[in-house]
């Protein structure tokens, strides 16, 4: 196949092939171990490219003259007994529809086809190629490897192609690589002119960047056409091994495919084949007119008149000179399959004439005489070193795997054109070893030196989420953050996660940060000042106690029922302290005290004021002598006042202890952030109940002393007592509401201040007017003092 089907035009790249035979005949009848005395000889014929042309040259070779006559040989001398082609499936399919009428062993050196491998359709034929059933996993790790995932195809329009196009499907799914687009390029007929007016277009103005071509070069010829732009297109070519990206007429048809890859057969060099190219010349076989003709072509020879003979232009010449579009020095994967195809023809009729060399007579030249159909018992079977060392079966079921050289293919401004090694691709090595590149080598196309964004939509940074697009390929998306309180921290995430509970998301939404663990601390400001209040106020209560033991005998201590007083301040002590109890990190012993002595104390404290208003009210209403309410200004009953109500409150405590206690607990959703460690009531409704009851006993209190609250102040605090526990319900009733709004140790602060404010009201109400009157004036807190006092009020309780 060395022209083009386009005025027959020269693709001298082909000719290669040629040589590589004439090389492989000339080593096969030098050599002394291999048919001694017997020479090896050949047809050649050309293809043209056309599937018509291919079946005429058939029919010629068998009629063995110009005209094709079927069921006809004029060939009386000719010994030939096997065909070595074609160079591309259709090729192959039609030689071998008619050759195997006649029983011609047909050697097929072309990439492989598993449709020629029906031994029952073609029985006749044995292909040569390695097998490629791993090529598609090699393309599709590179597109991994560069990340590309948004990839157009084109594809012979055959069974190869289809096969190649579902199995490379199935591997770019398994991967997520989506493909854009598909072209089916027909196999029989070149039409260019179609190529040119319907798919390059296409092609051309997609927008995708990747695009894989698959296929052999005479099928793509029709891509090559209609590939000439005057411009550079931002587009990465991926060609597969049986496309030669080199082959062109000019130089300017591949401008366009600057920085392409392309995976090539990885073969051994056959030694002394680059010499044999070196010494090509047509002075060295002037019986080899194709030759002449190659080298007029390839060296721009001018015309010359058809009645003069010939002269060979640049006589000193050499094919090494060539560019790379026009010859390659190096042996292509073709060559080299061609090269072991002659060989293995070679074997098998040395083995053959061998073994009948060992049963002729003397004399007896008949064991020369070979028939075609002879050779098939011993052809598959055949089995050889080449002379790189390479093991070579004619049994397509030993055949290897094949490897593949990845080449990136760049053009110079000085009409130059290279393929550069880059990296391999060896299917049967370790897993994950498969695919080597190495990128500082690869230089891409003309528009930037990076590699190039081969996907649909760009990545999604960590903190977004991939949203698909309707009607779309799973690889065009958008990316939206992540929702509140959920990260991704991977590119390209399809799903984002929620923190575990003891980490929270960062502002960007790409990681997640421990929390941080939270407490009233005793160290930090707030701890410090309530706690520091707290002492304070104990301490204050505790002089104001030591005020009144000091001065208990004088009238204004005895008149305010010193026992009462006492317990009232020993309790407010105590509701001062229980505030340190909330201060601190909880544990399981503090949780189940704050409440409970809270609600303890603090119901001692008001039941003392409620039995402190209660004698008041009785003592000073002027009840009458024999009066069983009299009965209640007995100091016994304000004792069992105390006791009664304090008693009730321990019950209550009690029973929610029991069944429900307090416990401490980590609530890691309360605030963004943070892990607040904090007692958990156990029963919200014991909790409130402890509340309301004591809540009872103040209101209660509040509306004896309202009721007493224009009593004689002197002898009494009535008044006191009111304002004290007006204060006292409205720092709990203010308390409720702003309690369950506050998170965190703001909650607890906002109780410790509660307790706190309303213990300082019941002390500063109740027993500060007092101490004032003992130590600053003394004058006043005396009996005489007080009775004229009373008597100037209009002696509203006579008998007293």
């Amino acid at each position: 196949m060395f022209y083009s089907m386009i005025l027959h035009r020269w693709l001298h790249k082909n000719y290669q092939q040629a040589l590589t035979l004439a090389f492989a005949i000339e080593e096969i009848n030098k050599d002394s171990n291999l048919l001694p005395n017997i020479s090896l000889g050949f047809h050649l014929y050309n293809t043209y490219h056309s599937d018509e042309r291919t079946l005429e040259s058939s029919l010629r070779w068998l009629s063995g003259q110009d005209q094709p006559i079927p069921n006809y040989s004029c060939r009386k001398q000719d010994k030939s007994v096997a065909v070595i082609g074609g160079a591309t499936s259709a090729l192959s399919l039609q030689m071998g529809a008619l050759l195997n009428l006649y029983k011609f062993p047909q050697i097929s050196y072309g990439p492989f086809d598993s449709i020629l491998s029906d031994k029952v359709q073609f029985p006749s034929l044995y292909q040569m190629a390695p097998k490629d059933s791993s090529l598609h996993q090699g393309v599709v790790q590179l597109m991994v490897y560069f990340e590309w995932n948004w990839i157009g195809l084109i594809v012979t329009d055959d069974m190869r192609g289809e096969d190649f196009l579902w199995e490379i499907r199935r591997e770019m799914v398994k991967n997520g690589v989506c493909m854009s687009f598909t072209e089916k390029i027909p196999v029989s007929e070149r039409r260019h002119m179609e190529s040119q007016e319907t798919f390059m277009p296409r092609i051309l103005s997609s927008s995708t960047v990747v695009i894989v071509i698959h296929g052999d070069t005479d099928s793509l010829m029709i891509l090559r056409y209609s590939q000439v732009p005057f411009f550079p297109i931002q587009k990465v070519w991926i060609a597969t091994s049986h496309w030669d990206i080199t082959m062109r007429h000019l130089y300017v048809e591949g401008f366009a495919f600057h920085g392409a890859l392309t995976f090539s057969y990885l073969t051994s060099e056959i030694p002394g084949f680059k010499t044999f190219l070196k010494t090509v010349t047509p002075s060295k076989y002037p019986d080899d007119i194709l030759l002449k003709g190659f080298w007029l072509s390839v060296f721009k020879c001018p015309d010359q008149p058809e009645n003069q003979e010939q002269e060979i232009c640049s006589p000193n010449a050499s094919l090494e000179t060539l560019p790379l579009c026009s010859f390659d020095m190096t042996m292509s994967g073709l060559s080299y399959t061609l090269y072991n195809a002659i060989y293995a023809v070679a074997w098998t009729l040395h083995e053959i004439l061998m073994r009948k060399s060992e049963k002729r007579s003397m004399g007896d030249e008949q064991y020369l005489v070979l028939h075609s159909w002879q050779l098939h018992s011993f052809l598959k079977n055949t089995q050889f070193n080449n002379s790189a060392g390479d093991q070579v079966f004619v049994d397509e079921n030993r055949s290897s795997e094949a490897q593949y050289a990845i080449m990136n293919y760049l053009t110079f401004s000085n009409e130059t054109e290279v393929l550069v090694k880059v990296g391999q691709f060896v299917p049967k090595a370790p897993h994950g070893q498969e695919l080597t590149i190495c990128m500082d080598v690869i230089m891409w196309g003309w528009w930037d030196s990076k590699v190039p964004s081969g996907v649909c939509s760009d990545s999604c940074d960590p903190g977004f989420r991939k949203t698909p697009l309707e009607g779309q390929a799973a690889c065009c998306f958008d990316c939206s953050p992540c929702p509140e309180g959920e990260i991704s921290s991977l590119m390209n995430a399809e799903h984002c996660r929620k923190c575990p509970e003891i980490e929270y998301p960062n502002k960007q939404r790409d990681r997640c940060l421990p929390k941080i663990v939270t407490f009233l601390n005793v160290k930090e400001p707030l701890g410090m000042t309530l706690t520091c209040m707290a002492i304070s106020f104990s301490l204050l209560t505790a002089l104001v106690l030591g005020i009144f033991v000091k001065f208990q005998d004088t009238p204004i201590v005895k008149a305010n029922n010193r026992t009462l007083s006492y317990t009232l301040l020993i309790s407010l002590i105590f509701c001062f302290l229980c505030s340190l109890l909330f201060i601190g990190r909880p544990t399981t012993a503090t949780c189940l005290l704050q409440q409970t002595v809270f609600v303890v104390v603090f119901t001692v404290a008001v039941s003392s004021i409620l039995a402190k208003t209660i004698i008041v009210v009785v003592a000073f209403r002027g009840i009458r002598p024999g009066s069983r309410i009299r009965m209640f200004i007995h100091p016994r009953v304000s004792y069992y006042i105390v006791l009664i109500c304090s008693g009730l409150q321990v019950i209550f405590c009690a029973f929610w202890l029991v069944t429900s206690p307090p416990f401490p607990e980590a609530d890691t959703h309360s605030q963004y952030g943070h892990i607040i460690i904090r007692c958990n009531e156990g029963s919200a409704f014991a909790f409130y109940s402890v509340l309301g009851y004591l809540g009872f006993l103040a209101l209660g209190s509040f509306s004896v002393a309202f009721l007493a609250r224009n009593l004689p102040d002197t002898f009494n605090e009535a008044k006191f007592i009111t304002f004290s526990m007006l204060v006292f319900c409205s720092v709990w009733v203010t308390f409720l509401p702003t309690y369950q709004s506050t998170k965190g140790k703001a909650m607890v602060a906002v109780e410790i201040f509660s307790i706190l404010a309303s213990s300082a009201g019941l002390l500063g109400c109740i027993f500060i007017p007092k101490c004032y009157v003992i130590l600053l004036k003394p004058d006043r807190n005396t009996q005489e003092q007080i009775k004229n006092k009373q008597a100037s009020k209009g002696k509203i309780f006579p008998g007293v």
